[in-house]
């Protein structure tokens, strides 16, 4: 499947809400936290995959603004998780040039996770390669918001004009304002929505949406999402026609 891909057209920047681990867990008859433990051969085979491709910026949906409504115990493993995996997985990310970039409200995580996030940026903040951002304790109304916030303040103390704030200006103010837009958003699990994720930059992305469960999620099936991108128009607005005479 890897060669029916077309290089000239791989995605700038995919997404990906990863879903589907406490279903993956309940099926084999174990708690929701196996099937976290489980979905990190996951993580690594999309990160390697979009790296290999030549991807430029993979964010992957780790942990929500409204993923702290989850039993405590859940939240608690997912937090430790989360701290021994950027432990354990740095050395393969300065490896493979990979630089990581965590987004959302990182200062309301534990400090042993806004440690080891803190640890994994500067370790990798001289790799040249794909950009890794994990959403962490994220939300697109709460980037959104927290954006408008800031522009106010700027406001108030005169730095900012009213009539200068436009859609280039307010990326400014986005967390992922050096990325560019996403082109391909990935759900697995079987759900159909975006769950409030990256709201404001996947306002032209691709949708693709797959059965798999999340732990199960592999290369090939990265390749077929990437394979459906392809296969797809990207009109932006404009017709088919304008397109065929560019």
């Amino acid at each position: 499947m890897k060669e029916k891909i077309d290089p000239a057209k791989i995605p700038t920047h995919i997404a990906v809400i990863m879903d589907g681990n406490g279903r993956w867990a309940k099926k084999r008859g174990a708690a929701r936290l196996f099937g976290h433990k489980n979905a990190i051969q996951a993580v690594r085979d999309v990160t390697e995959g979009c790296a290999e491709l030549g991807v430029k910026h993979l964010t992957l949906y780790a942990f929500s603004t409204e993923n702290w409504n989850r039993p405590k115990l859940e939240v608690d493993g997912l937090m430790s998780l989360l701290i021994s995996t950027i432990k354990k997985e740095i050395p393969t990310l300065v490896k493979n040039n990979i630089r990581l970039q965590p987004i959302g409200d990182i200062e309301h995580l534990p400090l042993d996770a806004q440690k080891n996030l803190a640890l994994g940026m500067k370790q990798t903040e001289t790799n040249t390669g794909m950009v890794l951002s994990l959403a962490l304790n994220y939300g697109g109304k709460w980037e959104i918001s927290h954006a408008v916030k800031k522009l106010i303040d700027e406001i108030k103390q005169n730095i900012t004009e009213i009539d200068a704030i436009g859609v280039d200006f307010i990326n400014k103010y986005i967390d992922e304002h050096t990325a560019p837009e996403v082109e391909l958003m990935i759900r697995t699990s079987g759900e159909h929505r975006i769950s409030n994720f990256l709201l404001w930059q996947a306002a032209y992305a691709e949708l693709h949406f797959t059965e798999t469960l999340w732990p199960d999620f592999r290369k090939e099936h990265l390749y077929d999402a990437i394979l459906d991108f392809q296969n797809r128009e990207r009109r932006l607005g404009k017709t088919s026609e304008q397109l065929i005479q560019k």
